[in-house]
């Protein structure tokens, strides 16, 4: 009986592992293939296949979140504002399900709120700047405290900076510095675990080549 019981834990154990792993494989390999294409309709199947698996893997947090950076990317890509504050909706309701999840904000969580902020705040900058931008920064703010390492927060701070204007303090070389550190703690990461956040890499080199190209402005 003892013999019987520990079989069965073992097989059961085995089962979860491989349940497990086979959600990360899925969603590991939907969100590169997001990531990056630079084919909008390609992204939005991407995005939706993201749907599925957050549905199918509800009480995972990670499908969540990644559907919700996906959401939140979109609008941007978007041009009806309609559509742009619909798929924003979406991602704010993805995000609280991430939270609510794990059970309370982490840096990551807080990063996320904060490029979500953004994306509302571009729908209709010249309205929505004061509150959005405000909760831009100060979600930032939340994640430095808790991981000041973490690359995106100055990836996010450097395209804030980079589409600002001159007369505000941005442009090319007020974000530049920004771009660069987020370099050097991309440089530390590596995309082995999907739970371990990685996204804004290939976004960032990109946003530091142009940070590094001659200002025309």
């Amino acid at each position: 009986m003892t013999r019987y019981i520990i079989v069965t834990a073992i097989a059961a154990f085995a089962y979860l592992h491989c349940q497990a792993q086979d959600f990360k494989d899925v969603l590991k390999n939907t969100f590169t293939a997001y990531d990056t294409t630079q084919n909008v309709q390609k992204k939005i199947d991407a995005s939706n296949k993201l749907t599925m698996i957050s549905k199918k893997y509800n009480e995972e947090w990670a499908p969540h979140f990644y559907n919700a950076y996906s959401k939140a990317v979109l609008s941007y890509m978007e041009q009806d504002e309609k559509k742009r504050d619909a798929y924003v909706d979406d991602a704010e309701k993805e995000l609280d399900e991430a939270v609510g999840i794990i059970g309370k904000d982490n840096d990551e969580t807080y990063v996320m709120k904060a490029l979500v902020a953004n994306a509302r705040l571009a729908v209709d900058g010249r309205n929505r700047w004061q509150k959005y931008g405000k909760i831009f920064n100060e979600n930032l703010e939340k994640a430095k405290e808790i991981n000041p390492d973490n690359p995106r927060i100055y990836y996010l701070l450097g395209v804030s900076k980079f589409y600002m204007p001159k007369m505000f303090g941005g442009g090319k070389k007020a974000a530049l510095p920004y771009f660069e550190k987020a370099d050097g703690l991309f440089a530390k990461e590596n995309d082995a675990d999907i739970t371990k956040p990685y996204w804004g890499k290939i976004q960032n080199t990109w946003m530091l080549a142009q940070a590094k190209g001659e200002d025309k402005e």
